[in-house]
């Protein structure tokens, strides 16, 4: 079974909002089944990983420590993942092995006291600053996964954020935080899942005065329960009661108690981690700026002095037992090599104490020798009068450029995250709240913050501004722009009674709205999440890579000592002439560069690059036309799919059905028989129940069939003041139809076998009748009354005007379509035949979608279903990548893999096709870091020296070894170029 998203839900822009969505409730079946008995799970950010061989280090690491079940690490998302016997193992046992990794380590958590999962534990948001690659990650989670009390962690490099599920009556925010920093990384809270908690910046305190006036107020207010001031950061943190106290009357009420001295904000969680992405950034921006101007100066003397004799004597000048320019190239590197890399000695002595390699240790390694080798030159010189060149300016540069390459790493790595940010960018920061008297008449309005908004508040939104929240339009007509959500560019139309959604844009009239979701139930916070997720996830090819890269670090380590030995032992023994070596140089430094630039240039960083950035790229992408995708996995699958099984009602249909024809074949008049029908169907939510309904409304009425409040009021007086009849006994039979018992006569509502199973009889008249209309793509419903069919039915619900150039767009990209269905056989090929699918499965009970699927997926097929009801949540799940559309029900998405906003069936392509480009850029990737370190790997240990005198100067190296980090993560940015493909190209069609 495919694995499933626990938690999600999702429904249409429409007609509904996404309920709660977590990071980590991505997780497998198998583990949560686990999890409910003696099994626990827990997060961690890791801190100080740089490449795969880091993430597996902490993998063996955790899976080393009795009682882990199992360990799971991500590079770019700095998180691990582990699940462990809580009766062997506590969470700071886990914690510590990470740390004695050589990695730091943060267990995400918050406690609460209303709003905790069934397991007592609550869900903390924190940014961790201070990760440059997935080894950190990995460190990261593996740190907070040994925590006491924390049961999940995820971590996500690109967003320097961290989750984590943890009980707040065993560890607290700051012990995670402190976790987090004892390991090397910085670290803070953002936020937590608590209703009953807020977190705000004040303005206005300056003086110890000032922060007795506050604390009084807090004091006073009824329904406080505890509160913290932190007069460094001036953020004030307050646990409240939500049943007496809400989040904007405290924020009014400590404003208001100050007579207006204190100004309150709401802290957004994702403005603080976008500044912290800035800050690191800006930190590493620095240490290049720092190494560079210390650099160029040790590259002027080594270049340009000995041009300039003036220069050039005072360098030369005896100064003690040296030179001046060696006095000055000594201390200058000893700068760049202990203070601005000191990160690079911390980050390996982390990687070593956990018996690791990563890229720190390789740079560690390569400019320590460098620096060694060059004092002990400048010393035995002294001593011997035998002066060896020093390299000191390859140590300084080989710093520099890996210090640029880090730096142009987070530059990238910020872009891949930018469908998040962008996002988040798109809620307003404030509303105006319409002020009400006890009357509930408007006698005001006021700008609050958004975040402060609650249900049932009435706001404002002027033309061109946001829509704050999700909500109701209550009074005024305009249109929106909801490509945000949706992808689609064209303007909703929004009148009184429209859903709007949060984010959009109000483009025309003035609208008042009534807020229904706020906070993290709106649909962009669900969308949000949806792609925090997916961008969390690890794709199974990126575990390979990890493996690959775990074995690759020992394997140049080893191969940079065979060159070292091999190049020295041939130089002894004549294997090359002396006119090869530099001026004044030796066997052994001949030997020791070549050895150097191995060390640097093998780090595996590119491939612990190369799927996690894709991936990213590809799920921004992915929301921003409109389909929502929800982990690496399910991209990797969806790009082999060989079968897509399609439902019919909803799917291919519109989903709306119409009754078009009525019979009856008694002296029963037509009115007669659809009151008999609707009071039957009046207790059934059957699609075609509700059309059924509508239509004898109307028939009855003579009213316009309408979704307002002021139809369903009307339809609902109507329906009470006598036109339905009573109905006992009532039963709903799937995929049959409806049965009960009016004014004691028994009656049936449904298909031909229903009809029969109950003994009745179907006159030719009827038969021939249901017939005509399954032979035209309808659905014929009989009637029967008391043994007697009385009437019949005929319903149409057309076809989604895509789906037929979508099936022929399917076939052109090698998938085949299939159509499962619970309808008669007739009705089933009709529709088929129209939409031009061949394979149909018809009279398939809501269970036996999942049969069916399972029939296809023989072989190792890949199998995808698009589906929108309940009962294809069971076929959803089954299938090895689930397409739920969007307008469909909250089951269905949460049992699926892919998300069409949209509801258009051309998204089915778009995720098929997008899906493959992902993946082939994923290729691409692995071969350019691959290819990258084939080729560069044999160039730097001097294979090609005695033919060509080509070799790599350790400080080339390093600048090599950054800038394929760099490649990898741009290739995988052009994803962002990635159109959504034309039918017309794919069918090959030429439009005049």
């Amino acid at each position: 079974m495919a694995p499933t998203m626990r938690d999600v839900q999702l429904t249409a822009a429409g007609d509904g909002a996404f309920e709660e969505v977590r990071l980590l409730d991505a997780y497998d079946e198998e583990d949560s089944d686990k999890l409910n008995g003696n099994l626990r799970r827990i997060q961690v950010r890791v801190s100080g990983m740089t490449c795969a061989a880091c993430s597996n280090s902490v993998e063996q690491a955790l899976m080393g420590v009795d009682g882990v079940f199992r360990a799971s690490v991500a590079l770019l998302q700095n998180k691990a993942d582990v699940v462990f016997d809580p009766n062997l193992v506590k969470d700071e046992e886990i914690k510590i092995a990470i740390e004695d990794a050589g990695f730091k380590a943060e267990v995400l958590e918050e406690p609460s006291a209303s709003c905790t999962s069934q397991h007592g534990t609550v869900l903390g948001q924190f940014t961790i600053g201070g990760m440059t690659c997935a080894a950190c990650v990995n460190s990261v989670e593996g740190i907070l996964r040994k925590l006491p009390g924390v049961r999940k962690t995820v971590v996500a490099l690109a967003t320097s954020l961290g989750e984590v599920e943890y009980d707040p009556s065993i560890i607290s925010k700051d012990d995670i935080v402190n976790a987090v920093e004892d390991a090397g990384f910085e670290a803070s809270f953002v936020q937590s899942s608590e209703q009953d908690k807020i977190v705000l910046g004040v303005v206005g305190v300056s003086a110890e005065m000032d922060t007795q006036l506050l604390e009084g107020i807090l004091s006073k207010l009824h329904g406080v329960k505890q509160f913290y001031f932190d007069r460094i950061s001036r953020e004030l943190e307050v646990v409240f009661d939500p049943e007496v106290l809400g989040s904007r009357s405290l924020v009014d009420g400590i404003e208001g108690g100050s007579g207006g001295k204190f100004k309150l904000l709401v802290k957004n969680p994702y403005t603080r981690i976008a500044s912290g992405d800035l800050e690191e950034s800006s930190s590493m921006f620095r240490l290049f700026t720092a190494s560079l101007s210390l650099s160029v100066p040790l590259f002027l003397m080594r270049v340009v002095c000995p041009h300039i004799p003036l220069l050039y004597a005072l360098l030369l000048w005896q100064c003690g037992p040296f030179l001046v320019g060696d006095w000055l190239k000594w201390a200058l590197v000893t700068i760049v090599q202990f203070v601005i890399g000191k990160r690079f000695y911390v980050a390996a002595g982390r990687a070593l104490r956990n018996g690791s390699t990563n890229m720190d240790v390789l740079v560690a390694v390569g400019t320590t020798a460098c620096y060694v080798y060059s004092v002990y030159a400048l010393l035995y010189g002294a001593i011997s009068g035998f002066w060896s060149p020093t390299y000191f300016e390859t140590s300084a540069m080989l710093i520099t450029f890996v210090l640029l390459g880090k730096y142009l790493e987070t530059l990238a790595k910020g872009k891949t995250s930018d469908a998040i940010k962008k996002l988040v960018e798109l809620t307003p920061a404030t509303a105006t709240l319409l002020v009400k008297d006890k009357g509930g008449r408007i006698i005001g309005q006021r700008e609050i913050d958004a975040s402060l908004i609650q249900p049932g508040d009435i706001l404002k939104v002027l033309p061109g501004a946001k829509v704050p929240v999700d909500g109701v339009v209550v009074w005024g007509s305009s249109h929106a722009n909801e490509s945000i959500v949706t992808g689609e560019s064209v303007p909703v139309l929004k009148e009184v009674n429209s859903v709007v959604i949060g984010g959009t844009i109000n483009l025309h009239g003035s609208l008042h709205i009534q807020a229904t979701k706020v906070g993290s139930n709106t649909v962009l916070s669900q969308i949000i999440s949806l792609v925090e997720t997916a961008q969390m996830s690890k794709a199974p090819i990126q575990k390979f890579a990890d493996y690959i890269a775990s074995i690759f670090v020992p394997t140049v380590v080893t191969l940079s000592l065979f060159t070292f030995l091999g190049w020295y032992v041939a130089g002894l023994l004549g294997g090359y002439p002396e006119e090869w070596l530099p001026e004044n140089g030796n066997y052994f430094v001949f030997a020791l560069m070549f050895a150097i630039s191995v060390v640097v240039i093998a780090c595996p960083c590119a491939l612990g690059l190369a799927t996690p950035t894709a991936v990213m790229v590809a799920t921004g992408v992915g929301a921003s036309n409109g389909v929502l995708i929800k982990g690496g996995d399910a991209l990797e699958r969806a790009q082999k799919i060989k079968y897509v099984i399609f439902d019919k009602t909803g799917t291919l249909t519109q989903g709306k059905a119409t009754v078009t024809t009525v019979k009856v074949f008694t002296e029963m008049n037509r009115g007669e028989l659809l009151t008999l029908v609707a009071s039957a169907e009046a207790s059934s939510e059957h699609p075609l129940a509700k059309a059924i309904l509508e239509y004898s409304r109307h028939f009855h009425f003579f009213d316009e069939p309408c979704d307002t409040k002021e139809s369903q009021s009307n339809s609902e007086q109507a329906k009470f003041s006598g036109w339905l009849h009573d109905v006992s006994n009532f039963s709903a039979l799937p995929g049959k139809g409806v049965q009960c018992f009016i004014e004691g006569k028994w009656i049936l509502v449904g298909n031909r076998k229903l009809i029969t199973e109950n003994g009745i009889t179907i006159p030719s008249n009827a038969e021939s009748f249901v017939v005509e209309m399954e032979e035209s793509a309808r659905t014929g419903i009989l009637v029967a009354r008391d043994n007697t069919i009385v009437g019949a039915i005929g319903i149409a619900d057309p076809l989604k005007r895509e789906a037929a150039v979508v099936v022929e767009g399917l076939l052109k990209m090698g998938v085949k379509p299939v159509m499962v269905t619970g309808d008669n056989w007739r009705t089933a090929r009709a529709v088929a035949k129209e939409v031009g699918i061949h394979d149909v499965r018809a009279e398939v009970l809501p269970a036996g979608k999942a049969e069916v699927i399972r029939s296809f997926q023989k072989g190792g097929n890949v199998v995808a279903m698009v589906g929108d009801g309940i009962n294809d949540s069971p076929a959803l799940a089954a299938a090895d990548i689930g397409m739920a559309i969007g307008a469909g029900t909250d089951i269905a998405i949460e049992a699926a893999e892919y998300v069409l906003m949209r509801s258009n069936l051309e998204d089915v392509i778009t995720a098929i096709d997008l899906s493959r480009r992902t993946f082939s850029r994923i290729r691409w990737n692995y071969v350019f870091a691959m290819a990258y370190n084939v080729i560069a790997i044999p160039v730097a240990a001097g294979v090609f020296f005695p033919l060509t005198k080509l070799k790599l100067p350790p400080w080339v190296a390093g600048a090599c070894m950054a800038m394929s980090s760099v490649s990898v993560v741009c290739s995988s940015l052009l994803l962002k170029r990635y159109k959504k493909p034309r039918l017309t190209a794919i069918l090959e069609i030429t439009v005049e």
